[in-house]
């Protein structure tokens, strides 16, 4: 007998695009908006198309997944308020999903395979990074990390996807580029089917709870500190 999945809202803004889905009767459906500057203004209009087309109430839900990063600081911040903004009024518990797993979901259901590097554009010449492993599941090979693009170092030879591969591809050399999916970006679609995946195995938490995941302690670092060479 096929898993039965929760009805679940899924929200996705570390990046530039602003992505919502709705997970309800195993059936996905999603709506998407580019351009981060207006992230806090497009959710909600996304969010309630989605509500109208389906005629559902966000009280008939199961629970909430979020995005929660690594990505732009404004955007995780968007996504975690929103869900627990939701998540608190109608007391639904949430999922907090890694950007880079959900890339990893993306790439392979886009066929990358079972050994997958996520490599998300951190800007000022870094990126974020993590590698996976999926075996009935998915396991963390290498946890998310910030650094230097040429400072990756996965362990294999792992797929790659995402954004960095565009913006470093020069600092990337020396990684096996045999399979690379570059334009996989995170998207509410694989936060929800992960965070369905979370919800059925009781490792949602409490509204209260849902933090985003930060690998920079500063926002930006000044002149001196980036010709200093220092990493937030």
């Amino acid at each position: 007998m096929s898993t039965v999945y929760p009805t679940l809202i899924a929200i996705e803004t570390s990046t530039d695009l602003a992505s919502v889905a709705l997970l309800r009767a195993n059936q996905l459906i999603y709506r998407e908006s580019q351009g981060s500057q207006t992230h806090s203004q497009t959710l909600p209009r996304l969010l309630q198309s989605l509500l109208k087309e389906t005629q559902l109430d966000v009280s008939q839900c199961d629970a909430l997944a979020f995005g929660a990063g690594p990505g732009s600081f404004t955007g995780v911040r968007t996504a975690c308020g929103l869900a627990q903004g939701l998540a608190f009024g109608a007391n639904l518990p949430v999922a907090s999903v890694v950007t880079l797993l959900a890339m990893a979901e993306r790439a392979r259901l886009a066929g990358a395979g079972n050994e997958v590097l996520a490599l998300l554009d951190a800007r000022m010449g870094e990126v974020y990074w993590a590698q996976y492993r999926f075996e009935g599941g998915w396991q963390e090979v290498i946890a998310p990390r910030l650094s230097h693009a040429s400072h990756v170092a996965p362990e294999g030879s792992p797929a790659l996807c995402g954004n960095g591969l565009i913006h470093h591809g020069d600092e990337l050399t020396h990684l096996n580029h045999a399979q690379s999916l570059p334009e996989i970006m995170p998207h509410a679609t694989d936060i929800a089917r992960l965070g369905a995946d979370m919800f059925l195995k009781e490792l949602t938490v409490h509204a209260r709870d849902a933090q985003p995941l930060y690998l920079r302690n500063k926002v930006a670092l000044t002149t001196l500190e980036r010709q200093a060479g220092i990493q937030a």
